[in-house]
């Protein structure tokens, strides 16, 4: 079994802990490091490979882009989910911009955490759909020229679609189509858009331009 080494980077020293010690319950979880500041775990990152930065946006809040730059910039190539709560929503989009994989919210279930981290760590997104439904309200008042220009309407609605976390199944119950003709207008948006997988065209769709 592959093992996901985890870096946590959270302030709080008991919630920290409390994190470490269910998260060490998972088999194929293995604890990296710990950490409670921006700087500590940049330091942190340059001793030891990690495969998931947990990210506490109480931790560094406006810091999270510099962040997640820096480490990239660093030779970090782990995927970074970042821990949000309901306050935070507004300013995820420019940790999500600047390469985080995902927000899990700290109102979730922590049942659920172990689940995003493997998804993360897997290449994928994982977004709380009012996360998604809050950052994407701009892109689409903004009504990109970009994706308009690029994109046909039946296109656009099936992006609409993966940004609100939809299965294909659903995507093409909405467009009244069968399953594999939304996978083909899946592709082909992944073809216009220079995508490989939904989580970067989540990513495009948020900031208004192909990759």
């Amino acid at each position: 079994m592959d093992r996901i080494r985890l870096l946590l980077l959270v302030d709080y020293v008991l919630v920290r802990e409390s994190l470490s010690r269910q998260l060490r319950l998972e088999p194929d979880f293995e604890i990296a490091a710990e950490c409670g500041t921006a700087a500590e775990g940049l330091e942190a990152l340059s001793g030891s490979p990690v495969d998931v930065v947990l990210l506490d946006y109480d931790a560094v809040g406006a810091q999270a882009a510099e962040f997640i730059s820096t480490a990239r910039k660093a030779g970090h190539q782990g995927r970074v989910l970042v821990l949000a709560s309901e306050k935070d929503t507004a300013g995820l989009f420019l940790p999500i911009r600047a390469g985080a994989s995902g927000v899990f919210r700290k109102h979730s279930s922590l049942d659920s955490l172990p689940r995003a981290i493997r998804q993360v760590a897997a290449g994928e997104a994982w977004v709380d759909l009012e996360v998604l439904q809050h950052l994407a309200r701009p892109a689409v008042e903004r009504e990109s020229r970009n994706l308009h220009s690029l994109l046909t309407p039946r296109e656009r609605q099936v992006v609409e679609g993966v940004v609100e976390g939809l299965t294909n199944k659903a995507i093409a119950g909405q467009l009244g189509v069968s399953e594999g003709a939304a996978k083909a207008v899946l592709r082909e948006i992944f073809r216009k858009m220079g995508v490989r997988r939904r989580s970067q065209l989540v990513r495009a769709a948020l900031t208004g331009s192909s990759q």
